[in-house]
Formats: structure tokens, sequence, C-alpha cells
């Protein structure tokens, strides 16, 4: 899978010569981020590194039982302290975002801070100047399928506890919906085989991580889908969409909506699904695709995201009902110019 072999060098000698190490994932950390980051944070606590995880926001409550999870620096609740340990670290690692800019309120901090950084991410386009060391795989399903193969090729993986690797697994899950999507490649499956060696119960996994759900999160998932959810057959596509004063009604909470755009794609005939949340002055977008459908094109052209063939983001700062107008229309001009 890694071809750059000097990165993968370099990213061993900066983490050998480090002791203080922040890791930071990207703003509204999901399953991806948050496990490759307290993956790697027990890893590095294993090699008697202090390692600390610093997110810029807070992160979806199911996922509170992963193993670090409760020492987490949030940001947004303790700019100081998040502060000060990236200030006094000697090397940050940025996981599962390839530009700055996604770390949103925590960016101003890296942008005139001079600490080495390593970015281990899986999206395309990595951004120019993210990270001295940027080790970018877009074939990989998962930042944390790539960070298992980093570690391993960098001679780490003797340091992946059972705790660890329940970590990276739960990414590899959550961004392939379960092997769902993105998870073509053999190597996926023999990353999953390797971190099963080591004693991860992936039926507790699996249940932690979709089937926990709140009542709310139920409430408002049946009320999506029985009252906005939308089907244009002309266009094989069918998109759900949920306004902020909806959210407030269900008592929403990080993470309530996550899978909620894969639920369009099971309607036969469907090949393009999207889940659109209103939130404050803006829109946010999933996109899901089967086939060869490129959300990822799609959002990058017409909503400021990107992302991979078959699951993308994006956004939007019009109004809920005009961003609707907007995919629709643009949704037509795209699969006319396929």
């Amino acid at each position: 899978m890694i071809k750059d072999k000097a990165a993968i060098n370099s990213f061993k000698s900066y983490v050998n010569n480090a002791q203080r190490v922040v890791i930071v994932p990207h703003n509204n950390p999901d399953g991806d981020a948050l496990g490759a980051a307290l993956g790697l944070c027990s890893v590095l606590k294993n090699m008697h590194k202090e390692a600390v995880v610093v997110s810029p926001n807070a992160f979806p409550d199911f996922l509170m039982w992963m193993h670090g999870a409760d020492q987490v620096v949030i940001f947004e609740r303790n700019r100081k302290k998040a502060k000060q340990l990236i200030a006094e670290a000697d090397l940050a690692l940025l996981v599962d975002f390839n530009a700055l800019s996604r770390m949103k309120n925590m960016q101003h901090i890296f942008d005139g801070d001079d600490t080495p950084r390593v970015m281990i991410d899986h999206h395309p386009y990595p951004e120019a100047g993210t990270a001295q060391i940027q080790i970018s795989v877009p074939e990989a399903s998962s930042t944390c399928e790539l960070l298992y193969n980093v570690l391993d090729v960098a001679g780490f993986a003797g340091h992946i506890t059972k705790e660890a690797a329940e970590c990276i697994y739960s990414g590899i899950m959550t961004d392939t919906g379960s092997l769902n999507y993105n998870s073509n490649r053999p190597e996926t499956y023999l990353t999953v085989a390797e971190l099963l060696r080591m004693g991860i119960d992936k039926d507790r996994i699996h249940h932690m991580i979709f089937h926990n759900n709140s009542f709310d999160r139920m409430r408002l998932l049946g009320h999506a889908l029985g009252e906005k959810m939308v089907l244009i057959p002309e266009l094989k596509a069918a998109y759900i969409y949920l306004s902020n004063d909806e959210l407030l009604r269900f008592n929403f909470k990080p993470g309530d909506t996550e899978g909620f755009v894969n639920q369009a794609l099971w309607i036969e005939g469907v090949d393009v699904s999207a889940l659109f949340t209103e939130k404050d002055d803006m829109v946010k977008i999933s996109f899901r695709s089967r086939g060869e459908f490129p959300v990822n094109r799609f959002s990058e052209k017409y909503f400021n995201g990107g992302g991979h063939l078959n699951a993308a983001g994006g956004e939007s700062r019009l109004p809920l009902q005009e961003t609707l107008k907007r995919f629709h229309s643009k949704l037509k001009d795209f699969r006319s110019d396929l």
C-alpha cells in the first residue's frame, strides 16, 4: 500500500526522537479520525512517549467507549490547556485530514507554529504545507487502515495492544459502513485479519458503534425516513434533509445522524444519496453512491467538498431550501456530462 518508504523512515525518525507528542483529528471527528488518533496515542504511550489527543471539538457519544476517549482534550472546552499542550509538544501528528483548514478554530495555532508535523490521511489531493511529512494514500479504505500499515512498515506494530487494535478496527468499520463501500481491496481484509488476531471482540465493537442508539436518535431516524426523504427517480437519487429546528426537537447530539445518508441507497434504482443538515449559518452535506458515480467530484465541483468515489462531504452557505434546489439542478447537469 505504502510506496513512499522515505516518508515512513522520516515518520519513524520523528517519533523516535520525540518525547511529547500531540495528536490532532479533524473538526467534528468521526470514528475513523478518533480511532486513528486514539490508536496512535495508545501505541506512543506503549513506547513510553508523552502522548495526548487534542480534538478541535467534541465527538459523538457512541465513540466514548474507545480506550483513552475520556482523556481527549477538547479545544472548544479547554482552549488554555489545549494551547499549552500544543506549545509544549515536540511533534504533532495530524490524522484523517489533509488541509489545516479542517481544524476549523484550531487552524490559527498551527499556521504560525514551527513544531514538526506528520500527516497521515487517505483523502485525495493533500494540501501542500499541511505537514513536513505527508503520508497520503487515497486508495486506503480509511485512515485507520493506513495507520496500521504505517505502524507496521515503521516497525512499531509490536506496540499495538488489543485496546489500540479496537480503535483502529472501529475506524475501518465506520469509514466503510461495515465494509459496504471503499472496501474492494484485499489489503483491507488482511488488515482486519491482523487486528482480529490481536484478540479484539468485533461483535462487541459493532454493538457499541452501530447498535447502541439513544431513543431520541431512533425517533429522529424515523422522522427522517418517514417525513424528510425525497426520491428523484429520473436522476437515480434520493436525499434526506433536516432543519436546525428539527434537530433541536429531537434533542440532537453530535453523531445522531451518523449513517442516515446510507439509508437512501437501499432504495431500488438509487445510486446516489445525500443528507442535508442545517447547522447555524451553513448546511452540512454527506454524499454516498454506488458503482462508478463520483460523488467526490460532484461535491468538489458544486459544494466546496471532496472525499472518495463513493463517499464524500460538502457544505453550502445557501439556505436549506435553496441548497436542495441547487442539488437537484446540479445533479442533473453533472449526470448529463458523465
